[in-house]
């Protein structure tokens, strides 16, 4: 098959993300929590292998330049998710060997999560090429929204189906559960990919010749749209990022909330990035080819409706109980999954808006500026309250100038956003003014 995929392929690919999805989230979840309740474990332990895995998905521009040598994205699909379930079975043994020996079950934990980036890098890197090539652009935004939903359709059914089987907790349940999960999504993507890509597509007559990575890399980095999407997404992605492990302990501290009930105001917080994902999508294939129909503008002013959603956490900082924290919570995630929807069919298009033979290098590029975004984010978001609290008493006001440098940061990265063409064009005069006014 050589021509667009229509609303069935992209189903099919959404089934690969799905199962990428069920192996992460046993990883992000399960694992992390058998470490430090059962196995007694520092939760340092599994925040630092987490960012381990994102450290690893530097090497996304690599993998992406190999399946653009080999012109076909299947097998470095398959090849990934191979790679990220041996990786996501290996991390439940350290897991358990941990209990055990401890030295051993962390030497076996560090491979693991190293194959687990590589597999995400490998996997997560050619599907968004392949979904980026073979999908008009009217219908990427829809389509980034599928598969985004069914991703998480993955992590949610994976929680629900391995927390059910893991009672009574046993070490021997936990690899059976692992075992299972991994199996299953390596089954579903190759069932999903079978006769999906069709074979390798001819290259253009200026790319016979191999270029080596470094020069592919190179190429990329010198093209000034896509050089400026680097920095776009890295900014973007570590405002993102930085709120997500604060937001929980503000509404705790200073709203004083149980963890049951912040764990109802992250619902609400997803709850809103679905409904933000669902119209940007909306959008784009309602009023494509108009102003507010542009992916551009809703990255750009999803960004911008983030700072002021964090803007709205900074009052709430300083007025405390008061303020209608759950909407304000709602509200964030509304922007931030307007934004980041956008952002990813942005990323679709811009990938083959440059020469022809490198688009799994530029996809690779903005998926390590991503990776290595939400390593820093989480660091610098926790460093940052703790620091802001032992030099401040008010816990309130901590927090409020924490929440302020993300929403400063998610106005630089509308201001990069701003100035990002999908090609060569005259800037409309909309969104010139609004970079000026930036």
């Amino acid at each position: 098959m050589s021509g667009h995929f229509g609303w069935g392929g992209v189903l099919r690919l959404g089934l690969v993300q799905s199962g990428l999805g069920a192996i992460v989230v046993l990883t992000t979840s399960t694992l992390n929590r058998v470490m430090v309740v059962e196995m007694a474990l520092p939760a340092l332990l599994p925040g630092l292998l987490l960012a381990l895995h994102y450290v690893v998905q530097v090497s996304r521009p690599r993998m992406g330049h190999g399946s653009d040598l080999g012109r076909r994205r299947t097998p470095w699909i398959i090849g990934g998710m191979l790679t990220l379930a041996a990786g996501g079975w290996l991390a439940a043994l350290a897991t358990v060997w941990m209990g055990s020996s401890p030295a051993a079950g962390i030497a076996l934990a560090l491979l693991a999560y190293t194959l687990i980036g590589l597999g995400v890098a490998a996997s997560g890197t050619s599907l968004l090429v392949l979904l980026a090539k073979r999908v008009v652009p009217e219908r990427r935004a829809a389509a980034a929204t599928t598969v985004w939903i069914m991703m998480i359709a993955g992590f949610v059914v994976t929680a629900g189906v391995a927390g059910s089987l893991l009672d009574p907790f046993s070490p021997a349940r936990l690899l059976w559960v692992a075992g299972g999960v991994a199996l299953s999504a390596v089954l579903l993507t190759v069932l999903a990919l079978i006769g999906l890509e069709g074979p390798a597509q001819s290259a253009p007559a200026a790319s016979n010749a191999p270029v080596p990575f470094k020069q592919a890399l190179a190429d990329a980095w010198a093209e000034p749209r896509a050089r400026r999407f680097t920095v776009f997404v890295f900014v973007s992605m570590l405002a993102f990022s930085m709120q997500d492990l604060i937001l929980e302990p503000f509404a705790g501290l200073v709203f004083g909330l149980t963890p049951g009930a912040t764990t109802k105001l992250s619902a609400a917080q997803h709850g809103g990035a679905l409904v933000g994902m669902l119209l940007a999508a909306a959008a784009g294939s309602r009023w494509a080819g108009r102003q507010w129909g542009t992916l551009r503008t809703w990255t750009v002013w999803g960004c911008v409706a983030s700072a002021l959603a964090l803007g709205g956490l900074v009052c709430a900082g300083l007025v405390g109980p008061a303020w209608p924290l759950r909407a304000n919570v709602f509200v964030l995630g509304l922007a931030t999954g307007a934004f980041s929807i956008a952002a990813i069919g942005s990323m679709m298009g811009l990938a083959g808006a440059g020469e022809a033979g490198h688009e799994g290098v530029r996809m690779g590029l903005w998926g390590a500026a991503q990776a290595m975004a939400f390593a820093l984010g989480g660091v610098l978001g926790t460093a940052a309250s703790d620091l802001t609290r032992w030099l401040i008493a008010d816990a309130g006001l901590a927090y409020a100038l924490v929440f302020l440098l993300d929403a400063v940061l998610f106005i630089c990265a509308a201001r990069l956003a701003a100035r990002v063409e999908a090609r060569a064009a005259p800037r409309r005069v909309f969104l010139g003014s609004l970079e000026r006014a930036l």
